[in-house]
């Protein structure tokens, strides 16, 4: 038996792919990488396989898990974005016209008295 559960994208390539299914007469939970490319398509052996006996010990733990820790870490990555965002619009990057040229050396003459 294999059903579905849903998936997420990870990126362009690759999804996370959650679906029950029957590994060796077992039932159980996989979590697992899907890739598409030119190479190859299919499961990858990145992944877990939760058993069935073990299923709401698992579910326990992720309900355990609350919504608030998560968004704190959706701020931090919209922050860094923002700021990123922000420096590359800013003047703060040279661009290659205003580099600096490279110093030239210099004679004890030429340097002023002070």
């Amino acid at each position: 038996m294999e059903k579905d559960i849903g998936k997420i994208n990870k990126n362009e390539t690759s999804d996370i792919v959650v679906r029950i299914d029957d590994f060796g007469g077992r039932t159980g939970l996989t979590i697992r990488e899907f890739v598409t490319s030119d190479r190859y398509t299919g499961f990858t052996k990145a992944g877990v396989r939760i058993p069935a006996a073990e299923f709401l010990k698992f579910r326990e733990m992720i309900n355990s898990i609350e919504l608030e820790d998560m968004k704190e870490e959706i701020k931090e990555i919209a922050k860094f974005s923002e700021k990123m965002q922000e420096n590359l619009g800013s003047s703060k990057f040279p661009s290659e016209k205003s580099a600096k040229k490279p110093h030239k050396s210099t004679s004890q003459e030429e340097l002023p008295d002070y």
